[in-house]
């Protein structure tokens, strides 16, 4: 009787392990790509995110990775989207896109306000984009992404019915490591501040290889009902309202900026509401003539540092509420950064080297070239793993 039982628990157990592997035999399908080689910015002129800079309509808070309940039995989030837009506007929040897994979620009082956005990604290592301005949700995904290839064909798959790409909680996606982000390129914006840390290394990884992106910092908004998991990441836009079409062009021409902000009062709702109406921000930011950037934000900062190729630090100023910098010749970009005491960092986009001649922006849509031949070599031997199982499977099955 113990001896059937163990018999029926390693059968099933195999049987299990056969069919999980053959999944992700089926979603590795990919095109294998020979990857740029890394190459810093460069040109005569530099991209200024801020130049359309206009006081009047600065600065709208806003929030795009934000999860609320849906039609169905899974659910991440226990609240619909009206209840989730209620508690944010608590927050000073002018701007609230719902991006839920895999599904489009309709604005809940607005249809003017309508964004179509959603969060891609069910795979095991939570390698998830933002996909903006798309008609239909795209539902393959790689079960395990293990290799740049497979992240980049993604990338490329969304885009082509998409307005523009997030590549989402970097910190938090397995399997993150520098190659990667010096090889993959296709998306626009770069979720910020995902983790622990507030430095944000890894753009500047992207960055360095020449893979210019924007910078949004968002609470990847699960629990609305918590304090420490609402309004602690959110971006500032000059926009002049929150339809998509104003989102879209701001998005696009990063005149934003992102912010990380404590939970204030550690618990306490009446505090937290109170601190978030006193924000630190941004009263100036820009780029004169002779290439020197600058920024000025209402109270004095801890720090202010500027940052630049393989995240080196070429400014800083303290306990300062101003900073300038002059990009010289050998700097392909700048970013800054702002650390106030009360633990509230606020991010710039990057100003960057281009040839405003040859393009509009330092961003490369160029795509990836595809390798022919090893895209026949990788695909036929998932085909004959996937043979393999079936074979295996059938073995096990019968197992007597």
């Amino acid at each position: 009787m113990v001896r059937a039982i163990v018999h029926y628990i390693l059968k099933t157990l195999g049987l299990a392990l056969v069919v999980f592997l053959f999944m992700v035999c089926v979603t590795s399908v990919t095109p294998i790509y020979r990857f740029r080689a890394p190459a810093p910015f460069q040109g005569p002129d530099i991209f200024n995110p801020y130049r359309d800079l206009d006081t009047a309509l600065c600065w709208k808070r806003s929030l795009f990775h934000c999860h609320t309940r849906v039609k169905g039995p899974l659910n991440e989030c226990e609240f619909w989207p009206g209840e989730v837009y209620k508690d944010l506007e608590k927050f000073g929040y002018e701007i609230v896109t719902f991006s839920n897994h895999n599904e489009l979620t309709v604005h809940p009082f607005d249809t003017s306000l309508q964004v179509n956005v959603y969060e891609h990604g069910y795979n095991l290592f939570k390698y998830h984009k933002l996909v903006f301005g798309c008609k239909k949700v795209v539902h393959f995904d790689h079960l395990i992404p293990l290799f740049a290839s497979q992240k980049q064909f993604q990338l490329d798959y969304l885009g082509r019915g998409s307005d523009f790409i997030q590549m989402n909680h970097p910190y938090r996606t397995i399997g993150t490591c520098k190659k990667h982000f010096e090889e993959l390129s296709g998306y626009e914006i770069m979720e910020l501040d995902s983790g622990s840390g507030t430095e944000n290394e890894y753009w500047d990884w992207a960055l360095s290889a020449g893979h210019y992106s924007f910078g949004l910092a968002n609470d990847d908004l699960h629990y609305p009902d918590r304090t420490s998991k609402i309004a602690v990441r959110c971006n500032f836009l000059c926009s002049p309202d929150g339809t998509y079409a104003s989102i879209k062009k701001t998005l696009l021409g990063g005149c934003y900026y992102a912010m990380r902000v404590p939970d204030y009062g550690d618990g306490d709702w009446t505090v937290k509401y109170e601190k978030n109406r006193h924000l630190p921000f941004v009263q100036d930011i820009g780029m004169r003539d002779d290439g020197t950037i600058y920024l000025k934000v209402s109270v004095a900062a801890d720090s202010i540092k500027v940052y630049g190729q393989d995240h080196a630090t070429l400014a800083r100023t303290d306990r300062c509420d101003t900073l300038s910098y002059t990009i010289r010749p050998e700097d392909p970009y700048a970013r800054m950064t702002a650390w106030f005491p009360e633990g509230e960092v606020i991010y710039t986009n990057p100003f960057a080297r281009y040839d405003s001649s040859v393009s509009a922006t330092p961003y490369d849509g160029t795509p990836q070239q595809v390798s022919i031949p090893l895209t026949i070599l990788f695909n036929l031997l998932l085909l004959a793993l996937a043979i393999g199982l079936i074979v295996l499977f059938h073995k096990i099955l019968f197992w007597k």
